[in-house]
């Protein structure tokens, strides 16, 4: 009796072990059948498959050491999965033989009768075979007439044994290899082969759980030095990467909890069965004492069977309880390693602000400097022409500038970035030659000693007057004729800027602040007349002309002065010069004329002078008896 009750305590330390396993379940559930165990363990191998996602996202060395983590956690915890599965497949079978060829649908299989046959042959066969035996013991007492018919009925006995084993044969070659035929997918098979065809996609689950102690190494992900990022597009790349990480350690999560909450469903009928053993056990405890030994018999063979059943039903157990404790590791990892890259995106998104303050802030310095460098130019520059040129200068440097900011900000390699734009430059500079040559000449054009609108300009041999000056293109309104004859044509002719560059395109135009040509008179006189009379009247003559527009051609004298300080210009005025030819003596007067009224003054002069030749004493002059007007031909060139 003694020894009984201690049998019967041992039992209950044995049930001890799994006292935090029965304050799991809560409430009551259905029995597990074979289809939920397969979908259990096609939620565990996708739940695995998931790793090769971690794998991915372990761009930093603490990200390998959460996944090392993981990936050795996630191992024991499939191989548990495939252990339950292994052992629930057993007890299914045991218990109910039709799970042996039933589908994951829960349906009996079509092939249910061949395992009825074959276990009724099975049958036939035993009791056929104890037969036998019987006869053979009762041949060796038998005598005379008594053997003879016991031989006769051994023999027909014998046959019969024969036949009925093999239909036995037949019936088990036919359901082995229905079941491993694996007809139709892993739904035709056994519930146990179709757990080991599972077993065998992973190799994680083809093993059973290693012990503690295992020093196999495990794999570790490698990874890459890792640069920060040293421009705006850089570090907006790496704040988007670190948010895909988290979503991706979320969906994670979620499937840990789902997969979970599974095995948690599937731990409750076995644990509401071990709630049973142990009330069966407490009965037994509490039976009275006897010393009767046909009650003490019956006690131990209850107690037996409550070990044997308890023995079934921990192997399940054990695996799912050892699984709940991995995923409280499991998840609390996940969320470490969460927190971690959530904390590597607050840094990223502050170091993404900080760049985009940085680079707006220089943006406003550059328009503030801007700002001021126009209204600098409209307060202290006041003619037009260089205003224009200061305005146009401040653009050009603005915008580059900020074109070379925003580049240098959104560039994630400086030096990559350098050399593309080399490349770039080189293949501009090769393609668009010409056009960066006319932008060059534009501001040779706009110079100090440059054109403008309205000067009067000889471009490879066509005078006209500047229509416009374009950025790679200069217009010109065509003159056609010579001298005060020069009127336009009706045309337009166009230049590239680029002429300015041309060695055999000349550029000529008026010195700045002056608009003036030169004219002159020739007159042959006799060899009888007083040259220095003729000289004098004539000097009168043009003098009383020039004297109206004096004022003007002093004005831009000085301007010429202004323009031309290094140099000594002689003033602008009437000058006379005499030669000596082989028919006579030749006069020569040079005057400055106004472009504008060159027509004009010509014509007043020419009056002049014949008025003065036709008073007495009458002047004799050769050729054609009157004098001739014509323009200079030498001209002020500037390029």
């Amino acid at each position: 009796m003694p020894l009984m009750k201690y049998a019967i305590r041992a039992f209950f330390a044995g049930l001890l072990v799994c006292s935090c396993l029965i304050a799991i379940a809560q409430q009551p559930a259905k029995a597990t059948t074979g289809e939920d165990l397969i979908s259990f363990l096609n939620q565990t191998i996708l739940w695995y498959r998931q790793l090769t996602v971690q794998q991915q996202l372990a761009t930093e060395p603490s990200d390998v050491l959460f996944l090392n983590d993981n990936r050795q956690l996630a191992d024991q915890i499939v191989r548990l999965s495939f252990d339950y599965a292994r052992s629930e497949a057993q007890n299914l079978s045991k218990t109910n033989p039709a799970v042996a060829a039933t589908n994951t649908g829960g349906q009996p299989s079509r092939y249910q009768n061949l395992l009825n046959l074959a276990a009724n042959a099975d049958q036939q066969l035993k009791q056929a075979q104890a037969d036998l035996e019987g006869q053979k013991r009762q041949l060796e007492t038998a005598t005379g007439r008594r053997r003879q018919t016991l031989e006769s009925s051994i023999a027909e006995t014998q046959s019969e044994v024969e036949l009925r084993q093999a239909r036995r044969d037949a019936l088990r070659n036919l359901i082995n290899f229905v079941s491993g035929a694996n007809v139709g997918g892993t739904s035709a098979g056994s519930l146990p082969s179709q757990v080991e065809e599972l077993a065998r996609t992973l190799p994680a689950a083809a093993t059973t759980t290693a012990p503690q102690n295992n020093t196999q190494p495990q794999s570790t992900a490698v990874t890459q030095p890792k640069t920060e990022p040293s421009g705006i597009l850089g570090a907006a790349t790496e704040l988007f990467a670190l948010r895909r990480k988290i979503r991706a350690l979320e969906q994670s999560i979620q499937l840990t909890d789902a997969l979970a909450q599974t095995s948690h469903d599937l731990l409750t009928p076995q644990v509401n069965t071990i709630r049973g053993l142990a009330g069966q056990g407490d009965q037994l405890a509490n039976q009275p004492g006897s010393a009767d030994p046909k009650v003490l018999a019956q006690q131990k063979a209850q107690i037996d069977a409550l070990t044997a059943q308890f023995k079934q039903v921990s192997a399940t157990v054990l695996p799912l309880g050892k699984q709940a404790i991995l995923f409280d590791l499991y998840k609390r990892s996940l969320a470490n390693w969460r927190s971690a890259v959530q904390s590597e995106y607050s840094a990223a998104l502050k170091a993404l602000s900080l760049r985009i303050a940085v680079l707006g802030m220089v943006l406003v310095v550059v328009l503030v400097i801007s700002d001021v460098w126009r209204k600098a130019t409209f307060r202290y520059i006041q003619d037009p022409r260089r205003r224009y040129q200061f305005l146009l200068l401040r653009r050009i440097v603005v915008w580059t500038v900020i074109a070379i900011v925003v580049a240098v900000a959104f560039a994630s390699e400086l030096g990559s970035l350098a050399t593309f734009a080399g490349l770039l430059t080189a293949g501009v500079a090769v393609a668009l030659q010409n056009v960066i040559l006319s932008v060059a000449g534009y501001f040779f054009l706009i110079g100090k000693y440059g054109v403008r609108v309205g000067d009067r300009v000889q471009v490879a041999g066509v005078t006209g007057d500047v229509v416009d000056i374009g950025l790679v293109r200069l217009h010109i309104m065509e003159v056609g004729g010579s001298g005060a004859w020069a009127r336009p044509t009706g045309r337009v002719v166009v230049f590239s800027n680029a002429v300015v560059f041309q060695a055999n395109a000349g550029l000529f135009k008026q010195i700045p602040g002056t608009k003036f040509v030169w004219h002159e008179i020739t007159l042959t006189l006799a060899p009888d007349n007083d040259y220095r009379e003729v000289e004098r009247r004539m000097m009168e003559a043009v003098n009383k002309v020039f004297n109206e527009y004096r004022d003007s051609m002093e004005t831009q004298h000085q301007h010429m002065q202004r323009a031309l300080s290094q140099l000594s210009i002689h003033s602008l005025g009437p000058a006379s010069r005499i030669r000596l030819t082989p028919t006579g003596v030749e006069i020569v007067i040079r005057y400055p004329v106004d472009l504008d009224r060159a027509e004009e003054i010509d014509d007043r002069i020419t009056r002049e002078l014949l008025a003065a030749t036709g008073r007495e004493p009458k002047l004799k002059i050769l050729g054609s008896g009157t004098p001739t007007v014509q323009p200079v031909e030498e001209t002020q060139p500037t390029r």
